[in-house]
């Protein structure tokens, strides 16, 4: 089909494309790999012109040359640098950042008169679409999600500074969440994606109808073709954990249920890939604990180098309280690799009992020693994890490849047009 005839489809995608340069920042993490993925699997059926922040201009038109790109036409849109500041709080940042793509994208309809309006990053399910709300095309939003909350029994372990940012954090939510222009976008709406289940029981029933279950993480063909027939090889029962290294992501959790599990099994190793600012909280406990000869922090890497590291491990541990996806939980998924999650947000929407053990999140103490259990019955159940592995690679293979995941949002705009 010619391009003249296709559907022309307009996203607003303020994170898009990774820079593999930076580590952690606004503008780098699953945001940007969401956008970027949903904008090439979009491409695949529509005439897609995209709004995204100025600064992901250089990341993409290092890639603009390839023909997967042909037919995509990029708008970069910047804030003025006495807004600067607002980028401490980045929700600030993109709210405003959003309405001056508004009356960019306004202008911009009246020259090509898009069919559909899709919004994809930021990710959440709380802040309004002003593009969305008031272009007079139809609207989908999403994958979304932030209703997921750190259980309060875990909160109440947390530092007075860590415990006021969860606070700030569902407050600013709840306020976001009355801003009138959300309500209009979200009664406008043809279709909502929710990530996760967290997400779903937050709208209201009259949205509830029309949403649809979609992950905010994906996995490229290329990285299930690495994965294909490689096998873990070494003498170590090896338990491998990644993220950043932030209070949020549970990993002195993991730490603690390590230490039961290794008094038990002398051969276990458990090796923490990541940066950040708890990273000597863990190396504190982790020598409080004695586990010096047992815990491994390699820092952070780069992608290439973690799925390999990935491919070496016998068990892949997420110990992440607040999680609305977790791309390393696919991509380990993907790996053949059993996971060991919490039953919560992204994590518990990706693993059911085909594919890894899900643990409740309802005491630090309980959570700990389940965590451990789990960990010592797969290491006595070679079997299982065998099962485990097998049950995750078929999963990602069948709903979590981005082609499969492409196909499906073309059944969804089918349905909305």
């Amino acid at each position: 089909m010619e391009t003249k005839n296709k559907i022309k489809v307009l996203i607003c995608a303020f994170a898009c494309l990774k820079d593999p340069d930076k580590k952690y920042s606004s503008m780098a993490g699953g945001e940007t790999v969401l956008g970027w993925n949903v904008i090439l699997q979009l491409s695949r059926f529509f005439d897609i012109s995209v709004l995204t922040h100025y600064e992901n201009k250089e990341a993409i038109e290092k890639k603009l040359s390839g023909d997967e790109l042909r037919g995509i036409k990029f708008y970069y849109i910047n804030l003025p640098p006495f807004l600067n500041f607002t980028r401490k709080r980045i929700q600030i940042y993109t709210y405003l950042w959003q309405i001056k793509s508004y009356f960019f994208a306004k202008k911009l309809y009246q020259k090509n008169h898009f069919d559909i309006f899709h919004h994809v990053t930021y990710s959440n399910d709380w802040m309004a679409s002003f593009i969305g709300a008031l272009l007079p095309i139809p609207y989908i939003r999403g994958p979304g999600g932030g209703a997921h909350r750190v259980p309060t029994a875990f909160v109440k372990e947390y530092s007075f500074k860590q415990r006021a940012t969860e606070k700030i954090r569902s407050m600013g939510q709840w306020v976001f969440r009355q801003d009138p222009f959300f309500a209009i976008g979200q009664n406008k709406a043809k279709a909502i994606l929710v990530c996760n289940y967290e997400a779903f029981d937050a709208l209201p029933q009259k949205w509830q109808v029309k949403a649809y279950f979609f992950p905010v993480n994906g996995i490229l063909k290329e990285d299930l073709s690495l994965f294909k027939g490689l096998e873990a090889s070494h003498d170590n029962f090896l338990i491998l954990t990644t993220g950043k290294l932030i209070k949020i992501k549970g990993f002195d959790l993991a730490i603690r249920a390590f230490k039961i599990f290794s008094d038990r099994v002398s051969i276990a190793q458990l090796v923490i890939v990541g940066d950040g600012s708890e990273l000597k909280i863990l190396k504190k406990i982790v020598s409080k604990l004695s586990l010096e000869e047992k815990v491994v922090f390699e820092g952070w890497m780069p992608k290439e180098k973690l799925l390999k590291e990935m491919l070496s491990c016998d068990i892949f541990l997420f110990p992440s309280l607040r999680d609305g996806g977790g791309q390393v939980v696919v991509e380990a998924m993907a790996a053949s690799k059993p996971v060991v999650c919490f039953d919560n947000a992204g994590p518990g929407f990706y693993i059911d009992e085909k594919c890894g053990i899900k643990i409740k999140s309802e005491n630090p103490g309980q959570a700990v020693r389940d965590m451990a259990d789990a960990l010592e019955k797969l290491y006595y159940n070679k079997e299982l994890r065998a099962d485990l592995g097998k049950g995750a690679r078929e999963k990602v293979e069948k709903e979590y490849s981005w082609d499969k995941l492409g196909d499906k949002l073309n059944e969804i705009y089918k349905k909305v047009l």
